[in-house]
């Protein structure tokens, strides 16, 4: 095993409340990631340094883009797109008072898989949720606590996941409809290294999670041994995705949230370059 602490560089200095949800967009070569707590989504160039920020009108747990152009948004309150020409609209709303969206990831068939979690963590408060481009959704897990990263393996047959307390990478064998069944343990992270969060795949099938408490990010391989570790200075390490033009570089994001006396980075978007090599993700057939 691998361990690394001064790897990272600062791609964006911010005080995200609840950073989370990077996504490599290789339509515009911008990172996407969003502050879940302040309804912000913000976008990255790293080729000229360029950001943008959008304001969303409620909390906003994930976003991905489209198939067409536009985004598509895991929000409080259900499922909701932005066309092309900046028009917003309901892809599948469902408010349940007390809940709200949280991690999502595109399958390789298009589908949204996005995961929900109550604000008070209540155990089998969320869920997570197969959505098609038409807004057929189909409920894949309906016990879940915090549901978080969610990615599948580059030839499609394995699906990983994340509910956060369980302290488990799970995974899942996948259908030739696209369907998941089989669900067993990958890894399980150990008394007081911190709680798994966000995940990414790379193109050699390992496993990258983020963990929250833990101040790393940790690279499994498809057997579940803990090959890498990159150690970080912010304990709240939310979440991990591959980017870039070569899709080499690791970005990282943060949160401050709950902590007393934040570490400057906290909030921050990070970046490990040259971590590993990752894989296109598909964007959202709707």
């Amino acid at each position: 095993m691998t361990t690394t602490g001064t790897a990272f560089e600062v791609a964006v200095h911010a005080e995200a409340t609840l950073g989370e949800g990077p996504t490599w967009d290789p339509a515009t070569d911008r990172l996407l990631w969003l502050d879940i707590l302040n309804s912000r989504v913000h976008t990255y160039d790293p080729a000229t340094g360029r950001r943008t920020l959008r304001r969303t009108d409620q909390h906003v747990g994930a976003v991905k883009p489209r198939a067409g152009g536009g985004l598509v948004f895991n929000l409080r309150d259900g499922i909701g797109l932005l066309d092309p020409d900046g028009t917003f609209r309901w892809l599948h709303r469902e408010p349940v008072p007390g809940r709200r969206g949280n991690d999502a990831a595109v399958a390789p068939d298009g589908s949204l898989w996005a995961g929900t979690m109550r604000y008070d963590e209540a155990p089998g408060g969320g869920t997570l949720t197969r959505f098609t481009g038409d807004g057929t959704a189909e409920t894949v897990l309906d016990d879940v606590t915090v549901s978080n990263g969610t990615g599948w393996s580059p030839d499609g047959t394995l699906m990983y996941y994340i509910d956060t307390p369980t302290r488990r990478i799970d995974v899942f064998d996948v259908t030739a409809d696209g369907r998941v069944g089989n669900r067993r343990p990958l890894a399980t992270v150990e008394e007081g290294a911190g709680f798994p969060d966000g995940l990414c795949v790379d193109a050699e099938g390992c496993v990258w999670v983020a963990l929250w408490d833990g101040g790393a990010v940790r690279r499994y391989t498809p057997s579940g041994e803990l090959d890498r570790v990159i150690a970080l200075p912010v304990p709240r390490v939310t979440a991990c995705a591959f980017g870039g033009p070569d899709l080499t570089d690791l970005y990282v994001t943060t949160a401050r949230v709950g902590l007393p006396a934040p570490h400057p980075l906290a909030g921050s978007l990070l970046v490990v370059p040259g971590a590993g090599r990752g894989t296109a993700q598909p964007a959202f057939a709707g």
